[in-house]
């Protein structure tokens, strides 16, 4: 930039105050940062009447209209930009679920034995073991909270299991193989307290017990059995649809804790700054596992329960501002900042566009059971673990499950399913419990690397290794994805060169100096809409448990890169709606500085939309439409087009 940024503003787009400290003339005060996540907020979901305290960030404050979360849009990519304001190429955070390249707890971490080489990372016990195999600090830069202490602050994440760790990521990395004794700053999640997370700072348990708050976080169940539709948590089966209620009595005890015990915490040295971040589990919780719309697309999100989980998000907002209205002198020099990890989209397992046409996929030909051996899925659904089932059929390979082990044996269990040119026929097939596969011949290492291809399942993209790097199976895999007629996008590792159909992984922003593993391949689903004007009627097929029906993210439709964005406060304009893209990497040092959105500062113009198109095979282009703003690629959305489709008419 041409000008000097005074350190206020520096805090407002949360590069904090000092960082810049030799174009500081006069000092200006320390501003305190709280950051409200609301996971899985749709950019139109907010509005007046569901969401009031969000809608009066937006119209008071500034409204990011064009904001964007990063692809693959899931929860953990989304988590570490807003840590660390990197891109996934840098942080190695490339999905929910990777495959870092050893079987996670394989050093003996909280006492566990090695589990699974392809884990969930919304877990503190995995986070941590990853930071333990990746250098103390598996993102491989600090994270925001790290910079904010470094320069004085108090900090605090609170919130969801996963996402609100990693924001503090070398903090709680394994130590001795458990969770460090003390952490720097307060790491509020499900976990903490319990030998599962990290342990609470002695001053706040104390605190927590005077105030008659309970020092355990309570589950997502409302009070309700595992099988209530009360129960935030139930997501339903064949025949029963899922949870009737928002995540109600969980978000209160994190609200609790934020409003009674932590802020006050916080702010007891009125001389000191505080940073906070506070994640909301709603409305994704809700969004995902909502009985409103069993086996069927409409109303699919847009029914009365994930409405509920909106709402309920909003409350725990409420909380907070409350609390800031109630201190006046505390809420005249603090900066919100509210954004959202990801959209959403409606499910399909079966229904690949707008017409109704279904899969004629291999792997949806076939009942599955499921770990328990029950029946879980019926023929022309495509099943949890459709991508691994249909490249081990086809690649004639077998597919083990990375999420069992054979019984009495460290060996990864043998899914019982068909093959090319068998003998014998199998009439009811077993599909991976987590939607993982190991696929090869004979898979022994614990750490998966002696399979020939890898895919780690996440909902609307998915990502696939190879982990020997053989050239002729990457072509072969990519060959069969551009067969699929659920396949909506395909990039491949930049190492690899060009290849027909596909395009780079650097064009979507994946490629850079990532301590983890990069995967070779990432696929992403197709995305329709029954309405083509509204985004909100988003239908997108999902590698996922749910049902047809329920909510996930993770593609790359323009549904689920439009996130929720907006802030107010002393450094930010009143009433500004900034035209500009800026998205999740922009909360934090490393990212665009949103200076166009600053009190006395100048508006931007919004970039022109671009496209980049990969050359064609069997009729396909992968296209990219994005926008750049200060050298940053903000990603609209990807998909396949013919070579005789207009750029305007690209990702329709």
């Amino acid at each position: 930039m041409n000008q000097p940024i005074p350190a206020s503003v520096c805090v407002a787009t949360l590069c904090l105050a000092g960082l810049m400290s030799a174009t500081v003339q006069p000092p200006a005060p320390r501003r305190n940062v709280l950051i409200f996540v609301a996971d899985g907020m749709r950019h139109g979901s907010v509005n007046e009447q569901d969401t009031p305290a969000l809608w009066l960030i937006r119209t008071e404050g500034v409204h990011f209209e064009n904001s964007y979360a990063l692809f693959p849009t899931f929860t953990m990519a989304n988590a570490s930009a807003i840590a660390t304001g990197r891109g996934l190429g840098e942080t190695g955070a490339y999905s929910n679920t990777i495959w870092p390249g050893f079987a996670t707890f394989d050093t003996g971490n909280f006492n566990l034995l090695p589990d699974t080489p392809v884990p969930f990372i919304e877990n503190d016990r995995v986070l941590a073991d990853l930071d333990d195999h990746f250098g103390g600090n598996m993102l491989g830069s600090e994270t925001f909270l790290a910079v904010a202490r470094s320069h004085g602050y108090r900090t605090a994440a609170i919130g969801k299991l996963g996402p609100t760790a990693i924001q503090d990521a070398a903090a709680i990395s394994s130590e001795r193989q458990s969770f460090p004794s003390h952490l720097p700053g307060i790491v509020v999640d499900d976990a903490t307290g319990s030998s599962a997370g990290p342990s609470w700072p002695p001053d706040i348990e104390r605190l927590l017990r005077a105030a008659g708050v309970p020092p355990a976080a309570p589950t997502r169940s409302n009070g309700y059995g595992p099988t209530s539709q009360y129960n935030n948590g139930y997501n339903g089966d064949l025949a029963e649809s899922g949870t009737l209620a928002a995540n109600v009595t969980q978000q209160e005890w994190f609200a609790d804790v934020t409003t009674r015990i932590v802020l006050p915490s916080l702010t007891k040295d009125p001389a000191t700054p505080f940073a906070l971040l506070f994640w909301s589990r709603d409305p994704d919780g809700t969004q995902h596992n909502h009985g409103d719309s069993l086996g069927t697309l409409f109303p699919g999100i847009n029914g009365d329960t994930s409405r509920r989980g909106v709402r309920n998000a909003d409350r725990s907002l409420q909380r907070l501002m409350a609390w800031l209205d109630a201190h006046p002198e505390v809420k005249a020099n603090t900066d919100i900042i509210v954004t959202s990890d990801h959209g959403f989209a409606t499910i399909s397992r079966s229904e690949i566009d707008r017409a109704g046409h279904r899969t004629v996929s291999e792997s949806a030909t076939h009942d599955y059971v499921g770990g328990d051996g029950t029946l879980d899925t019926l023929k022309g659904t495509l099943p949890f673990g459709f991508l691994a089932l249909d490249l081990a059929y086809d690649l004639q390979l077998d597919i083990f499950d990375p999420d069992r082990h054979v019984p009495g044996s460290r060996l990864y269990r043998k899914l019982h399913i068909g093959s090319a040119g068998a003998a014998l026929p199998v009439t009811t097939w077993e599909h991976p419990i987590a939607g993982n596969g190991l696929i090869g011949t004979d898979v022994q290492r614990a750490d998966g690397a002696d399979a020939r291809v890898i895919v780690a399942a996440n909902g609307g993209s998915d990502l696939i290794y190879i982990p020997d790097g053989n050239r002729d199976t990457l072509r072969q895999v990519v060959s069969r994805l551009l067969t699929y007629d659920y396949v909506g996008a395909v990039f491949v590792d930049d190492r690899y060169g060009e290849l027909p159909g596909t395009l780079p992984l650097s064009a979507i922003n994946m490629a850079g100096s990532s301590k983890v593993p990069r995967p070779s391949i990432v696929v992403a689903f197709k995305v329709f809409y029954l309405n083509p004007d509204d985004l909100k009627t988003a239908i997108q097929i999902s590698d996922a448990s749910l049902r047809e029906g329920q909510g996930m993210h993770g593609g790359f439709g323009r549904d689920s890169t439009y996130n929720n964005m907006a802030a107010v406060g002393p450094d930010f304009k009143k009433g500004f709606v900034d035209l500009a893209p800026a998205g999740n990497a922009d909360i934090t040092p490393s990212g665009r500085v949103l200076v166009e959105a600053l009190a006395g500062r100048p508006s931007a113009a919004a970039a022109p939309l671009r496209h980049i198109r990969s050359t064609p095979a069997n009729g396909k282009q992968t296209v990219v439409v994005y926008q750049e703003q200060g050298g940053i690629r903000y990603l609209k959305m990807g998909c396949f087009a013919t070579p005789a489709t207009r750029d305007a008419d690209a990702c329709r």
